[in-house]
């Protein structure tokens, strides 16, 4: 044949190239640690006390229950189907509604972003004002530090998660500390043990207003417990992620679980909750009040350091969900695209980065703290179901099966800490409403553009 008889043809795009599997087995149990751990007890744990009272400790022990639940479905997903797109992939593959799937991953972005936001903000608080007065207008501060946190993704997973390594051990070091200045308290007779029966702020009065005290409070103490979720959107970066996500998902969990009540405990115990829902650093307030003289100025450093690390990994969560998506065909294809030489998604970091930076100045720790639960609430719920559907599907590895009454109690309380008996603030639900009406008109426009370029 000759060269004019031979038909015209295309060669074949350039295949992106894989993210890098750099992610262990220690170092992926670091890594759901330092991602549950941070801004949550850190910064809302005086929040938590304004809704329930004294017995703080309940919350935070009804949230470590229902995160266990949910815990264990995602370790069966992953485990079945090890791929970076998390929730928006297993929703797919069990109803295979591409809007459903779209709007499920919105929201797991958005729960990101919201996360990153309240963490900024704490950023800029009153840990950053306990080191200094002259401190730069605290939205500035919290874009600044959306920049930065956005620059170090883009170096690399293995950098990003190094460096998480090191922030948990330092936010861990501060629990320890407030752990410490616990004991101390018991030994030296010190504290108000009655603190930790009481109910005043969760309304007193009737059982239906003590219900939805607790209620809103574990609604709210569950921030805290938001980011083993985010680990699966590492799956592809990860090492034999059947074997390794179970063990890590669940000793994150129960280590932070156990962390978490016991901080709960002796901040109750040192500190009223008036003053500590008063602070936006209230474990600095627990410092304060625990009679050993330790430098305030450190432990407000400390918090700081556990607070970046929650930012960081979920700019990495959202960026990878971003990657994920765009090879589901969820989001267009340029959204998956790697940095050649860094081998990390460039376009997926600088989009979820610059929704951050819009997000910091739409409210503030509380509320987008709140905002991040509910999303998450209403997506555990989802996945719950979506485990139990996907039971019919087989697969030709092994992967770890959770027992079936695990995901239904999931679902049914995911619902009800989603529902208005959680005595949730109006304005949570009007800016997830906003979220998801932007997330409608992204997928409307995303139809357009795959149907034009004949991808639909």
């Amino acid at each position: 044949m000759t060269t004019s008889d031979t038909p015209a043809t295309t060669p074949p795009p350039a295949q992106e190239p894989a993210l890098n599997r750099a992610i262990g087995p220690k170092l992926l149990i670091l890594f759901v640690i330092g991602d549950i751990l941070g801004t949550g007890i850190y910064a809302t744990t005086g929040k938590v006390a304004g809704k329930v009272g004294g017995a703080l400790w309940l919350p935070f022990a009804i949230g470590f229950v229902v995160a266990i639940l949910t815990a264990a479905s995602y370790v069966e997903l992953v485990g079945k189907y090890p791929k970076a797109a998390g929730a928006a992939l297993y929703t797919q593959k069990a109803f295979k509604i591409p809007f459903l799937t779209f709007i499920i991953a919105f929201m797991v972005m958005c729960s990101g972003l919201s996360s990153a936001s309240a963490a900024a903000r704490a950023f800029s608080g009153d840990y950053l004002g306990e080191l200094t007065s002259d401190a730069l207008p605290p939205t500035l501060v919290a874009i600044l530090f959306i920049v930065a946190l956005a620059a170090l993704n883009l170096r690399g997973v293995a950098e990003s998660v190094k460096t998480n390594v090191v922030l948990t051990l330092v936010e861990l070091t501060g629990l320890a500390i407030i752990l410490a200045i616990g004991a101390y308290a018991v030994l030296s007779g010190d504290g108000e043990p009655s603190r930790l029966t009481d109910f005043e702020a969760g309304g007193g009065g009737t059982a239906y207003a003590l219900m939805t005290g607790v209620l809103g409070a574990t609604a709210l103490g569950f921030f805290a417990f938001v980011g083993f979720e985010d680990s699966v959107n590492m799956a592809e970066e990860t090492k034999d992620p059947a074997r390794t996500f179970p063990r890590a998902i669940f000793i994150g969990v129960a280590v932070t679980g156990t962390i978490y009540v016991l901080v709960a405990l002796v901040s109750s115990l040192l500190v009223d909750y008036k003053v500590l829902e008063g602070s936006s650093g209230p474990l600095l307030e627990v410092v304060k009040a625990g009679g050993i003289d330790f430098p305030h100025k450190l432990f407000a450093l400390i918090a700081l350091f556990a607070v970046t690390n929650s930012a960081l990994i979920n700019i990495m969560m959202a960026s990878r969900l971003c990657y994920g998506m765009a090879n589901e065909r969820i989001l267009p294809r340029a959204m998956g695209r790697v940095l050649s030489r860094r081998r990390t998604p460039v376009v997926g970091i600088v989009f979820v980065s610059l929704l951050a930076i819009g997000l910091v100045s739409t409210g503030e720790i509380e509320g987008l703290g709140d905002t991040t639960a509910f999303l998450l609430l209403c997506v555990f719920a989802v996945v719950n179901i979506a485990v139990l559907v996907l039971r019919r599907e087989r697969v030709d590895h092994e992967h770890f099966r959770t027992p079936t009454a695990l995901p239904v109690l999931g679902a049914i309380t995911a619902l009800i800490l989603a529902s208005p008996l959680a005595d949730r603030p109006a304005e949570v639900y009007i800016r997830a409403g906003v979220l998801l009406t932007i997330g409608i008109a992204l997928w409307a426009v995303n139809r357009v553009v795959m149907r034009t370029r004949g991808e639909d």
